[in-house]
């Protein structure tokens, strides 16, 4: 009898250790790796997506906003220089310049580069509209453009977005790709999201750390963990001891030393969980 409890607690104890040894966390530059010399210090460039493919970091976030006339644009925030992109055609932003001299990409450019090196994961930030019916015609014409560009496949994008509505229409409209709330409100716990077609939550790191049953409610549920802007050492460390899937960060190859130093195994580009 105690030698079949000690060799139970034997095998409880390697299947311990070999989960641990299997953890791994994808790195995740927010808006492309921006923040080194190939990116120029340009968010959202085509060049710090090219940064970050070259790199082989696992995904590359970055933010859709839709101007009046429908053209998506990659761009965080919902105005340039107080023209607001609800308000003005996609021409109007043709002379605006990043600070590396890149125009403002379309969707269609940045995915274009995307095509180059498809192992990077893209994680597709829709930013919010104005109306149920604008954020409808966003999705589909999100879905729209990965489709024309070969690129409306599970394994290569995974989208992200701060209005619930559009993670509800995107698990109906893209069934089978990962679907991450970005919110931190109690009205959208894990528990909502799950109800409601999302497989995953993205979600401010501190948010956590307040509530930890935030984590514990997504896993019950199978979801996967990511979580932002991740940019301090400690904060990096905290969210790999707690065991998130992944960390979004402008500071990527800092990241990336630490797993190494942790001897946490990087998820790499083209690989998944």
């Amino acid at each position: 009898m105690k030698k079949n409890i000690i060799a139970g607690a034997l095998v409880a104890l390697a299947a311990l250790c070999s989960c641990e040894k299997q953890h791994q966390v994808g790195i995740v530059a927010h808006r492309g790796y921006w923040q080194c010399e190939q990116g120029g210090g340009a968010h959202n460039s085509i060049a710090a997506l090219a940064a970050a493919q070259d790199l082989g970091f696992w995904g590359s976030e970055f933010d859709v906003n839709m101007t009046k006339d429908g053209e998506l644009m990659v761009y965080h925030d919902s105005e340039v220089n107080g023209m607001y992109f609800k308000d003005y055609n996609a021409a109007d932003f043709a002379d605006i310049r990043l600070c590396n001299g890149e125009k403002i990409p379309t969707l269609d450019e940045y995915l274009t580069q995307f095509e180059k090196n498809k192992k990077c994961r893209l994680v597709f930030e829709l930013k919010w509209h104005a109306t149920p019916e604008l954020e409808r015609q966003a999705v589909e014409l999100s879905i729209e453009k990965l489709k024309a560009h070969g690129l409306f496949n599970p394994k290569q994008v995974i989208f992200i977005s701060f209005s619930f509505n559009q993670c509800k229409l995107f698990s109906q409209l893209a069934p089978g790709f990962t679907v991450q709330y970005l919110g931190g409100d109690q009205e959208h716990n894990p528990d909502v999201c799950f109800e409601n077609g999302s497989n995953g939550i993205d979600t401010g790191y501190w948010i956590m750390y307040k509530d930890p049953s935030w984590y514990q409610k997504a896993r019950s549920h199978g979801m996967s963990v990511n979580v932002w802007t991740v940019d301090s050492i400690d904060d990096m460390r905290k969210c790999i001891e707690m065991g998130c899937d992944y960390i979004t960060t402008n500071k990527p190859e800092e990241c990336r030393a630490l797993l190494k130093e942790m001897g946490v195994k990087e998820l790499k580009a083209g690989k998944n969980l």
